[in-house]
């Protein structure tokens, strides 16, 4: 069953569920769900959410980029560098939906307002690793200029003066342009740009995440205002406690091998 869809047996979708295997097995068998449930569990399996895995991802340059990043974290380890995590994440002013507690047998609500697709804040996101501290900040869409803003406020942040500072990023266009490079490396960065389609070997992707769940999830914010303030206050208390920080936003120091494999299908 795992190398045929529901189509190849003139049943409806790609996916296969309980009722799809039900159908399938009573043209054969005299079968109800609890008994294909229980035998798929024996059977060692389980039904889970799949994930998507970015197949365009280069598997040789991700191996390459963590044997940098490795001799990084040991000169981090030495003191001699610091190293911070650069992304941008758009927050809509309606809720993200996501578990709770609630009744058993009744379905939980929670109320939006519909806010306009619109209704958003484009954050840009700065994690430094070596002292488990965040920063985000605001000013319109997300470009060339506005980074390049964003790139002087990372430099004062971290005091970019007392010793080597590498930005860690993905390659999105406004990243790209000369003048950034060129205004990094006067304030004394350097410029590392993360392998193509592998957001997963950037860490600050979990500072968005844990956003959501804190700030946004259930939350339908009355005004722009209020969802920019609770994502500062967010922050804000998060940068009280950097080991907490670490810990959650722990970069990866290997890869997968089963998994890469995937990204070459035969």
């Amino acid at each position: 069953m795992t190398h045929t869809t529901p189509a190849d047996h003139g049943l409806p979708d790609r996916g296969w569920t309980t009722k799809k295997l039900v159908q399938w097995l009573r043209g054969r068998f005299d079968v109800c769900r609890g008994t294909v449930r229980a035998a798929l569990r024996r059977g060692g399996l389980s039904w889970k959410r799949c994930k998507k895995l970015l197949g365009k991802a280069d598997p040789v340059r991700r191996v390459e980029f963590l044997r940098r990043f490795a001799e990084l974290y040991a000169a981090m380890c030495r003191g001699e560098v610091i190293l911070v995590y650069i992304d941008e994440s758009h927050f809509h002013r309606d809720l993200d939906l996501g578990y709770t507690w609630g009744p058993v047998g009744k379905r939980v609500w929670r109320v939006s307002d519909c806010p306009g697709l619109s209704e958003r804040i484009n954050w840009y996101g700065a994690y430094d690793f070596t002292a488990g501290q965040c920063l985000i900040w605001a000013k319109g869409n997300c470009n060339t200029d506005h980074t390049a803003e964003f790139l002087e406020r990372v430099a004062d942040w971290v005091d970019a003066t007392k010793r080597r500072v590498v930005i860690i990023w993905d390659g999105a266009p406004w990243h790209r342009a000369n003048r950034l490079k060129e205004g990094a490396a006067r304030r004394g960065m350097e410029l590392l740009p993360l392998p193509s389609y592998s957001p997963d070997l950037n860490p600050i992707e979990g500072l968005w995440k844990w956003m959501r769940e804190e700030v946004t999830q259930h939350v339908c914010h009355a005004t722009l205002a209020d969802l920019f303030g609770a994502c500062q206050a967010f922050v804000e208390t998060l940068n009280t406690n950097p080991e907490a920080v670490v810990t959650r936003l722990w970069p990866r120091f290997e890869l997968d091998p089963e998994v890469e494999k995937l990204r070459f299908p035969a």
